[in-house]
C-alpha cells in the first residue's frame, strides 16, 4: 500500500550521465549510511562494472575502516564506469534495497525485465533474482527463527523480571514493617527513659526524707540527753538542798532561820514551777516523736510502691527487648533473601555478557574468515601476474617463431583468432590487474605530503561527502594513462619482485634484489622475458598470512614512532604508538607482537628475527632501521594484557628471563651492582632496567633449586666483554712484572676469568639473529672477516637439567684418578665401569652411533660405551669413570651429566701419593705435567665441574673421604649445562 502513495519521478532510461550521478551524489550520505557493499558488489561484478580486484580492495582493504567508507570507496569506483556504474548502481538498489530506492529516484522498485537497462542477459538476471530472492528467503527465515529465540529469550526474561519485581515488592513491604517496627522500639525507648527519670526523682525524694528522719532522730536524742542532764541536776539541788537543809537546822541560830525558811519556800516554788513545766516539755517531744514515726511508716509505704513499680517496668523491658530480637532475626531474614535475589541479578547479568561474549566471538570468527578470503584473493592476484607474465612469454616466443610457422599456425587457428577478435572488439580494453594502494618504495618519500592534501584531490575518496571536481577530473586522467603505462609495468615488475632461479631451494636461497634502474643482466634473463617464479623483494600492503601480519611503512627514527615491551620469555610487544606517525598511518596498535624485522642498509636487504629476542635486542635492531622497512607483527592481545598486569602488580620487571654463566669475577660497586665470581650462574630477568642503558638486572641461583637469591645490576654483554678484555690486559701485565722479580703466583688462587670465544659461529650467540639476504646463499668457501673472528664472551647461556638417578664420576688429572678409580669403587654406592669386547661389525656400528665412550689399550675392540654406564646407573649407584676429558661431551648427547672432580697438585701434594704412583708405574713428574696439561681444558667444558684445593688433603684416606663428601653435594645440585662452542 505504500508504494501507491508514491509519486512517479523521473525515467531513469531518459536521464544522462551526469543527471544519475547528480541524483545519486544529491543522496550520497543516505546511501553511505544504509547499504552493506557485500550485498550489492555479486550484482555489480555480473553488471560487469566491478572487477575481482575492486571487490578485493572494496572488502579488505586495510584503511577503510567502517561500512560507510567502504560504500564511499564503491560509489568512487562505479563513478569511472560512467552512466552504467550509475545505472547498475540504481538497479541493484532496486533489487536489495526498494525502500532507499524509491527515496532516491522517487520511483517504485519492480522486478520485471523491462525495467532493468540491459547490462545483464535475461538469463543471468533470472537467474540473479532467483538467488537473490533465494537468499532473502533464507536470511528472512533465519531471522524469523533468531526473532522467535529472542522473543521466547525476552519472554523468559520479562517473567524473570516480573518475578523479580513482586520478590522486590515483598522486600519493600518487610522493609516498612522493619522501619515502623523500629520507630515503634525508639517510642518505647522514650518511655522507658522517662519511666527511669521519674524512678530518680522518687530515689531523690526518699533520700532526703531519710535524711529529715535521720535530723529528726538527732534532735529527739539530743532533748532526751538535755532531759535526763536537768533531772540529775535537780536531784543533786534536792540532795544539797537536803544536806543544807540539815546543816542548818543544826548549825544555824534562831535568827536566821525565818531566811532560811524564806529561801527553802522560793526553791519549793521554783521546784513545783519545775515540775509544772517537764510534763509539757515531755508531751511535745512525744508529738514530735509521733509525727516522726508517722513520716517514716509513709515513706515506707512509699518506697514499697515504688518497688512494685520497678518490677512493672523491669517486666516491660525484658518483654521489649523480646520484641527486638524477634525483629532483629527478621531482619535477618530480610537480608538474606535481598542477597538471595541480587545473587541471581549478578547470574542474570553474568549470562548476559556470556552472550555478548559469543556474540563477539562469532563477530571475531567471520572477520578471520574474510581475512582468509582476502589472503587467497591476494594469492589469486600474484598467480594471475605470474599468468600474464606467462602469457607475455608465450607471445613473445610465437614472434620469434620463423615466418613459415607462423603462416601454419595462422591457417590452423584463423576462425578461433577471428572468433577471439571479434569479441575482444566487442569488449572495452580491459586494464592491466594491479594492486591500488599498495606502498611504493620509489614515492616513500612523497607519502606524507600527498596525505596532507588527500581531502581536496585524492585519487581514491574514503570519505562519505561526493568528490570534488578535481578529484574525478585527476581520476579520469589516471584511467586514460593506463594504456601509455603497458610498458612501464614490465619494468616496474622487475622493481617489485626478484627472481628465484630454483623453486625447490626455495627455503634455503633469499633472492637478490634488482638493480635500482631495473635490468636484471646479472640474472642472465632479458627484460621482456617473464622468470619461471616472481617473489616480492617486499611487501607492498599488508599481507595476512596466517595469523602474522607483514606490514611495510617508512621506519625513519623507528622507536620515536613507538616503544615496546616484553622479552625474550614473552615476546617483544608494541606499547604505545605515536599518533601521526607513520607507523600509526599504516594501522600498527598496541598488543601485536614484532615476529620478524626487514630493513635495507649500505643497499643490503637484513632480516632480524625478534620471536624470542630480549628487549636489549629489540630496540636495538629497531634502532638500526633509517628508512624503509616490513615489519611481521602477530596479534596476541591476551599475552600482551597478562604481561601488562605482572608489571603493573610488580611481579616481573619486564619480559626478558634466560640464565648465564659468568666467565669473569666482578666486584661490587655503587647503585646496586652486584658481585659475581667466575663461574656463577645469574638469572637476568631485565636487560634494559630503567635509567640504564649498558646494564643487566640479575639475580644469582640457589646452587641445589630453581630460586633467586640475592639481586642486583650487573654490566651488559658488551660492557662485560669491554671489562674482560682490561682483567685479562692487567692479568698479562702483572704476569710480566712477576716474571721479572721471580715471583711465584700462589696456586690456590681464586679463578679471575675464563677464557671462551665465539668459536666456530663467528657471532655472539646471546644477540639477535641478523641475516643478509644477499650474501646468505654464497658459497662457504667466500667467508667475510666477522664469522672468521673469535670474540670473547663474559656470559654464555646455560640450561638447567634435574638428572633423575645417581651421576657418573670422573676424577681428574687422570693419572691420579687411575689411581682412586679403584678405591672409590669398593665404597658402598659405587661401581666401576667396566669395559666391552665387541665384535668388528658391533663395533663399527656403535662407532657410527657415536657410542663408544673410549678405546681400551688391552686389546681391539675392547671399549667403554654407553651401555655399560647407563648398567650401572640403573642399579642407582654413582658409576665411576675411568676415561679422560673426551667423554665429557658424548655422554652430554645421550643426556648424561657426569660430576667432574679436578684434584689440583703441586710438588708438595704429588709427593704424598709418591708410592702409589709408583706402584702403578707413574712418577711425580708425570703426575704434574698430566696436571698441567688436562687444567686448561676444563674451561672448555660445557659444564660446570669442582676443583679440589691440594692443600685440603693429607693422605689417600682423607681425600677420598672428602671425594665422597662432594659426590654427595654436587649430586644434589642443579646441572647447567651451556652450548657446546667448540
Amino acid at each position: 500500500m505504500a508504494g501507491e502513495c508514491v509519486p512517479e519521478g523521473p525515467d531513469l532510461s531518459e536521464m544522462g550521465e551526469e543527471e544519475l550521478w547528480e541524483l545519486i551524489n544529491d543522496n550520497r550520505h543516505r546511501i553511505s549510511l544504509g547499504v552493506r557493499p557485500c550485498i550489492l558488489i555479486p550484482y555489480l561484478r555480473q553488471a560487469r562494472v566491478l572487477t575481482e580486484m575492486d571487490e578485493d580492495e572494496i572488502l579488505s582493504c586495510h584503511n577503510l575502516t567502517n561500512r560507510s567508507m567502504r560504500t564511499s570507496y564503491m560509489l568512487d569506483l562505479l563513478r569511472t564506469q560512467g552512466r552504467n556504474g550509475a545505472v547498475a548502481l540504481l538497479e541493484s538498489l532496486m533489487i536489495h534495497y526498494p525502500t532507499l530506492y524509491t527515496q532516491v529516484t522517487g520511483r517504485k522498485p519492480s522486478t520485471e525485465p523491462s525495467r532493468f537497462s540491459g547490462l545483464i542477459k535475461y538469463s543471468e538476471l533470472t537467474e540473479y533474482l532467483v538467488r537473490a530472492v533465494t537468499g532473502m528467503q533464507k536470511e528472512l527465515q533465519e531471522a524469523r527463527c533468531e526473532a522467535g529465540r529472542m522473543s521466547s529469550r525476552c519472554t523468559s526474561l520479562e517473567s524473570e523480571i516480573r518475578q523479580m519485581m513482586g520478590q522486590e515488592e515483598k522486600s519493600r513491604i518487610l522493609q516498612n514493617e522493619n522501619e515502623r517496627m523500629r520507630r515503634h522500639l525508639c517510642s518505647l525507648q522514650h518511655e522507658v527513659t522517662k519511666l527511669k527519670d521519674e524512678k530518680c526523682d522518687l530515689y531523690m525524694r526518699y533520700t532526703a526524707a531519710m535524711e529529715e528522719k535521720s535530723a529528726v532522730n538527732m534532735r529527739l536524742h539530743d532533748l532526751n540527753l538535755q532531759v535526763y542532764q536537768l533531772q540529775t541536776e535537780l536531784q543533786k539541788a534536792q540532795t544539797e538542798n537536803e544536806f543544807q537543809k540539815r546543816r542548818s537546822l543544826r548549825c544555824a541560830p534562831y535568827a536566821d532561820t525565818p531566811q532560811l525558811q524564806e529561801e527553802v519556800r522560793s526553791l519549793r516554788c521554783q521546784l513545783v514551777k519545775a515540775e509544772k513545766l517537764d510534763p509539757a516539755r515531755q508531751d511535745i517531744l512525744a508529738q514530735d516523736l509521733a509525727e516522726a514515726i508517722g513520716s517514716q511508716v509513709e515513706l515506707a509505704e512509699q518506697l514499697r510502691c515504688y518497688r512494685e513499680e520497678n518490677e512493672k517496668l523491669l517486666s516491660e523491658k525484658q518483654g521489649l527487648l523480646d520484641q527486638k530480637e524477634c525483629l532483629s532475626l527478621q531482619v535477618e531474614q530480610l537480608t538474606l533473601d535481598i542477597n538471595m535475589h541480587q545473587q541471581k541479578n549478578t547470574v542474570i547479568q553474568n549470562q548476559m555478557r556470556e552472550l555478548q561474549t559469543e556474540r563477539d566471538q562469532a563477530y571475531l570468527s567471520r572477520d578471520e574468515a574474510q581475512a582468509m578470503i582476502a589472503r587467497v584473493l591476494a594469492e589469486k592476484d600474484t598467480l594471475r601476474c605470474q599468468l600474464v607474465e606467462l602469457q607475455q612469454r608465450v607471445f613473445s616466443l610465437h614472434v620469434k617463431r620463423s615466418p613459415k610457422e607462423q603462416r601454419q599456425s595462422c591457417d590452423e587457428s584463423e576462425m578461433n583468432w577471428e572468433t577471439s577478435s571479434c569479441e575482444e572488439s566487442l569488449l572495452p580494453a580491459r586494464r592491466r590487474l594491479r594492486r591500488m594502494d599498495a606502498v611504493n618504495p620509489t614515492s616513500l618519500s612523497s607519502c606524507h605530503s600527498e596525505c596532507e592534501d588527500a581531502a581536496v584531490s585524492s585519487v581514491r575518496s574514503r570519505n562519505a561527502e561526493p568528490p570534488s571536481p578535481e578529484s574525478l577530473r585527476r581520476r579520469e586522467e589516471a584511467l586514460y594513462a593506463d594504456s601509455s603505462l603497458e610498458t612501464a609495468e614490465t619494468d616496474s615488475l622487475l622493481d617489485d619482485f626478484v627472481f628465484l632461479p630454483n623453486v625447490g631451494s626455495e627455503d634455503k636461497q633469499t633472492p637478490r634484489l634488482s638493480s635500482p634502474n631495473g635490468s636484471s643482466t646479472e640474472h642472465g634473463l632479458s627484460r621482456t622475458s617473464a622468470p619461471p617464479f616472481l617473489m616480492r623483494s617486499r611487501p607492498k600492503a599488508i599481507r595476512v598470512n596466517g595469523r602474522v601480519l607483514g606490514i611495510s611503512f617508512q621506519g625513519e627514527a623507528l622507536l620515536s614512532q613507538l616503544a615496546v615491551i616484553g622479552g625474550n620469555k614473552t615476546g617483544v610487544f608494541v606499547h604505545k604508538v605515536t599518533e601521526g606517525s607513520a607507523a600509526h598511518t599504516v594501522g600498527i596498535s598496541p598488543g601485536a607482537q614484532i615476529v620478524e624485522v626487514k630493513y635495507e642498509q649500505n643497499q643490503k636487504a637484513l632480516r632480524m628475527v625478534l620471536e624470542d629476542s630480549t628487549l636489549e635486542e629489540a630496540m636495538w635492531a629497531l634502532g638500526q632501521i633509517t628508512g624503509l622497512c616490513h615489519l611481521s607483527l602477530r596479534p596476541r592481545q591476551d599475552e600482551y594484557e597478562t604481561l601488562l598486569q605482572h608489571l603493573q602488580s610488580c611481579e616481573t620487571s619486564s619480559g626478558d628471563s634466560f640464565y648465564v654463566r659468568v666467565n669473569m669475577s666482578l666486584p661490587a660497586g655503587p647503585n646496586g651492582t652486584l658481585a659475581v665470581s667466575c663461574n656463577d650462574i645469574l638469572h637476568v630477568t631485565n636487560t634494559r632496567p630503567a635509567g640504564t642503558e649498558d646494564s643487566w638486572h640479575a639475580s644469582q641461583v640457589h646452587p641445589c633449586q630453581l630460586l633467586d637469591l640475592q639481586s642486583g645490576t650487573v654490566p651488559n654483554y658488551y660492557r662485560a666483554q669491554r671489562l674482560l678484555i682490561r682483567a685479562i690486559e692487567d692479568m698479562s701485565f702483572q704476569a710480566k712484572k712477576s716474571q721479572k722479580v721471580w715471583r711465584v703466583v700462589p696456586q690456590n688462587k681464586e679463578k679471575a676469568v675464563r677464557i671462551v670465544s665465539t668459536g666456530r659461529q663467528g657471532r655472539n650467540p646471546l644477540w639477535v639473529s641478523v641475516e643478509d639476504e644477499k650474501t646468505k646463499s654464497t658459497d662457504s668457501g667466500d667467508t667475510s672477516a666477522a664469522k672468521s673472528c673469535v670474540s670473547l664472551m663474559p656470559y654464555t647461556l646455560v640450561t638447567p637439567h634435574y638428572p633423575p638417578i645417581c651421576r657418573p664420576v670422573l676424577l681428574l688429572p687422570s693419572v691420579l684418578g687411575r689411581i682412586l678409580d679403584n678405591k672409590l669403587a669398593g665404597w658402598q654406592g659405587f661401581q666401576l665401569c667396566e669395559p666391552e669386547v665387541l665384535s668388528s661389525s658391533e663395533h663399527a656400528a656403535k662407532l657410527q652411533r657415536s657410542e663408544i665412550l673410549e678405546e681400551c689399550e688391552q686389546g681391539r675392540n675392547c671399549c667403554y660405551t654407553l651401555q655399560s654406564v647407563e648398567k650401572v646407573m640403573k642399579k642407582g649407584i654413582h658409576c665411576v669413570l675411568p676415561l679422560g676429558l673426551d667423554c665429557v661431551r658424548r655422554l652430554h648427547r645421550a643426556e648424561i651429566f657426569p660430576i667432574i672432580i679436578f684434584i689440583g697438585q703441586t710438588a708438595r701434594s704429588a709427593r704424598k701419593v709418591r708410592s702409589k704412583l709408583q706402584r702403578h708405574g707413574q712418577s711425580e713428574e708425570q703426575l704434574l705435567a698430566c696436571s698441567r696439561s688436562e687444567e686448561p681444558l676444563l674451561d672448555k667444558l660445557p659444564c660446570l665441574y669442582h676443583s679440589v684445593a691440594p692443600d685440603s688433603w693429607c693422605d689417600q684416606a682423607s681425600l677420598l673421604t672428602s671425594l665422597r663428601t662432594i659426590i654427595w653435594e654436587e649430586q644434589k645440585k642443579i646441572v647447567w649445562v651451556e652450548p657446546d662452542l667448540w
